[in-house]
């Protein structure tokens, strides 16, 4: 039978498919209702989320091209007062892309929306959707129906819900899968959209499939529910599944998910998924957030309870077909090529630019004579002219076969090896032939501060800068420097990916002389590959300023030092914690405001970082408080608790952990307090009642999350903990710490 693409084809192309149509009615008028003040925020708040509607920081208006920043201009609004409602301020979409999968008509859309409706930019997230920025809430109803007439929904972009549903963008025609998981993660993807099992969760639902075991491709390991395409020899035939595993997650302190059968049968796949989804709505969380996803369940049940739970869910499951429907249309749902295949001939028409791109942006897919191109998206951006470049493209060269990747970058699958010169001056033509895909260049950040409520440092302003370093010397770069790769954050919350990452960096903020420095938080120890084998821990905040020395000293180290094919990760785990800390310890040092107020600035931002000028110039030196020196005491108590764990400490890395918190929380009642116990009890009962009951301890970024991981901590103490509960109570010390240095510079700033 002749292979199809209809993987690529919006459904009712040209028209609104009529549920669609009817529920963006229905959007339209709670929008209305609302401004009527006729629906109660909270719940207009998560009905708008569950349409892919944020609201977004206002007082920047800065976007990063990788280059610069520019000012945007807003006719109907006064951004400088600040929003005083939902009205007044543009706010972001996110668009929904199960696997990552486009066609031209879809990317042409996208580039209209984004000229009218936002800044003629659109965003690749790290779960391939896309997200257009400065997008007033009252045209949201006319962007979704111009979006699901090109086949597109926002529904449950965002939320309590199932979120986009991802997928390798290669695979299909990956050299090493062992099947093509895009169709099982489409069939997954339009199963669970809408459906009624998937509408009472607590928090938000990810998903994701990998073509394989040892390649990063889905990143399966740090999702809700990961799935790795496996197969077996059954009765002499060959048998697909999936390695399946649950109970993963990132967000501030991350858990590696735990493996829930080693071959789950495809024909199991959206049962066994609708079980596992009603377990969660019935037995997670609902009231305390900081604690309502579902990795919670899984570690409060463990994987062989919560097994027998999901067992007994499928159990009682009526039949529904959809369930093995499906099935039938995976053999023909294949991509097919637009032109034969055929060999790169480069006649005299190469170059060192093409050369660069070549080595790093073209893929030998398994078919012979076919690659897959990447166009490498510097910061996840793409302008609209672009896009309608791209979709252009699209149709000469390939069967519109286009997909976003967890890199918030765009492949083109099924080029035709001889058409690679030619392509590669259109994308030239169109600025989007920047070398670099999957290498140190290639770096991952999250909105940070451009555009995120709770970005704490400027994300995209350190990666705009970082990539234009490298780049200048990318010609004299080591091929083992070039593989490594660089996520950042702009807060805790881990968007960008920084715990996976080689080197991984997340937002924080110090005080110096009454002013806020921006810093970022330095994370050794992820990987990347084996669909994300390990996380990573932070080892000392750096000021922003020093971060791009920062990666020139760590990548130096092991440029010199590493032993015959030791990769980063080997190394690191070789040198220990304790060498990588004492590589920056001098590089954390703040440089008071009057010698170098840069250090006071962040990257590429407008504004001034800085929470307000406390009484400088009223003396002639400068005085540290106490605070200020228990509080890094406490970092370093922190640090010694991962030594500890590295050495098989476990009990002790857990006791120097908790300790570590106590502290932070005696540190504050002593500025705030004449105190002067430090029994545990006490100082858990007077932060509770002079931070945490009074929210002087809650910040924008974490509300209370942070203090329940004390209190948590403080219940446990003397428990008994595992290697990977240990590591994820440093991980949460860590983070209380930093919420102690938060709520420290807010008391600072409060008049006396």
């Amino acid at each position: 039978m002749k292979a199809s693409n209809s993987l690529w084809k919006p459904r009712l192309e040209g028209r609104m498919p009529p549920h669609l149509a009817a529920e963006i009615d229905v959007f339209e008028n709670e929008i209305a209702l609302k401004k009527q003040g006729k629906i109660d925020d909270k719940i207009f708040a998560e009905t708008r989320l569950r349409r892919g509607s944020y609201g977004q920081r206002y007082d920047n208006g800065q976007r990063h091209d990788g280059i610069a920043s520019r000012q945007l201009a807003y006719p109907s609004s006064d951004l400088t007062k600040g929003p005083s409602t939902l009205w007044d301020a543009p706010g972001m979409q996110r668009i929904k892309i199960p696997f990552g999968g486009l066609n031209a008509t879809q990317l042409e859309t996208l580039a209209d929306l984004a000229e009218e409706y936002s800044d003629s930019i659109a965003h690749v997230t790290t779960r391939q959707d896309f997200q257009l920025h400065f997008v007033h809430i009252e045209d949201t109803p006319a962007l979704m129906r111009r979006l699901a007439a090109a086949g597109i929904t926002t529904r449950e972009a965002c939320g309590n819900t199932v979120r986009n549903v991802t997928a390798c963008p290669i695979a299909g025609v990956c050299r090493t899968q062992s099947f093509d998981v895009t169709p099982y993660a489409k069939a997954l993807a339009y199963f669970l959209l809408g459906h009624p099992d998937c509408q009472d969760f607590g928090r938000k639902f990810k998903v994701a499939f990998s073509g394989c075991r040892d390649e990063a491709c889905g990143l399966a390991m740090l999702h809700d529910i990961g799935a790795v395409g496996v197969t077996r020899i059954e009765n002499g035939v060959e048998k697909r599944g999936f390695e399946f595993y649950v109970g993963g997650g990132l967000g501030t302190v991350p858990q590696q998910a735990k493996r829930f059968s080693d071959f789950l049968p495809e024909e199991e796949l959206l049962p066994t998924t609708q079980a596992i989804a009603r377990v969660f709505a019935r037995l997670g969380e609902k009231k305390n957030r900081n604690t309502a996803r579902m990795k919670f369940v899984v570690s409060k049940l463990g994987i062989d309870e919560f097994r027998r739970v999901v067992a007994e869910e499928r159990a009682q499951l009526p039949h529904d077909a959809r369930w093995t429907d499906w099935l039938a249309n995976v053999p023909h749902e294949q991509e097919s090529p637009l032109k034969p295949p055929s060999l790169l001939q480069l006649n005299g028409n190469r170059t060192p630019a093409f050369d660069r791109w070549h080595a790093s942006n073209v893929y030998e897919q398994r078919q012979s004579g076919y690659v897959t191109v990447t166009v490498t998206l510097p910061l996840g951006d793409i302008t609209s002219d672009q896009l309608r470049a791209l979709a252009d493209i699209a149709r000469k060269y390939v069967r519109e076969t286009v997909r976003t990747t967890v890199e918030q970058n765009i492949v083109l699958r099924w080029v035709s090896a001889g058409d690679v010169p030619a392509l590669y001056k259109e994308l030239e033509a169109a600025n989007l032939a920047e070398p670099g895909a999957g290498t140190v260049l290639d770096i991952v950040a999250c909105p940070g501060t451009d555009t995120c409520k709770l970005g704490i440092s400027s994300s995209r302003g350190l990666a705009a800068e970082l990539r234009t370093r490298l780049a200048a010397r990318e010609m004299e770069m080591d091929a083992v420097i070039r593989g490594l790769h660089i996520k950042i954050s702009g807060c805790f919350n881990s968007c960008g990916q920084h715990h996976i990452a080689d080197l991984g960096f997340y937002g924080v903020s110090r005080n110096k002389g009454g002013f806020a420095v921006p810093h970022f938080q330095v994370v050794l120890g992820g990987q990347w590959e084996n669909n994300a084998g390990s996380y990573g821990l932070a080892i000392g905040a750096v000021p922003s300023k020093r971060i791009p020395e920062t990666v020139d000293r760590i990548t130096s180290r092991y440029l010199a030092e590493r032993e015959v094919n030791e990769g980063f990760h080997a190394f690191i785990k070789r040198i220990g914690k304790a060498e990588c800390k004492k590589m920056i310890e001098d590089l954390t040092a703040i440089p008071p405001h009057e010698t170098d107020p840069d250090f006071y600035v962040d990257w590429a931002d407008a504004r001034k970082y800085s929470i307000g000028d406390l009484g400088v110039g009223e003396c002639a030196g400068e005085v540290v408080t106490a605070i200020e020196f228990a509080l890094t005491a406490c970092e370093r108590e922190a640090f010694e608790a991962q030594l500890q764990l590295e050495a098989g400490r476990t009990a002790e890395a857990a006791d120097t952990a908790y300790a570590a918190m106590s502290h932070a929380a005696l540190a504050l009642l002593k500025h705030k307090l004449t105190i002067h116990s430090d029994d545990p009890e006490k100082v858990a009962g007077g932060f509770r009642e002079h931070f945490y009951d009074t929210q002087l301890f809650f910040d924008p970024f974490a509300g209370g999350k942070f203090a329940q991981y004390f209190f948590q901590a403080h219940e446990r103490r003397g428990g008994t903990y595992t290697e990977e509960t240990a590591h994820q109570l440093i991980e949460e010390t860590q983070l209380f710490i930093e919420a102690a240095h938060s709520c420290y510079g807010k008391m600072a700033a409060q008049p006396v």
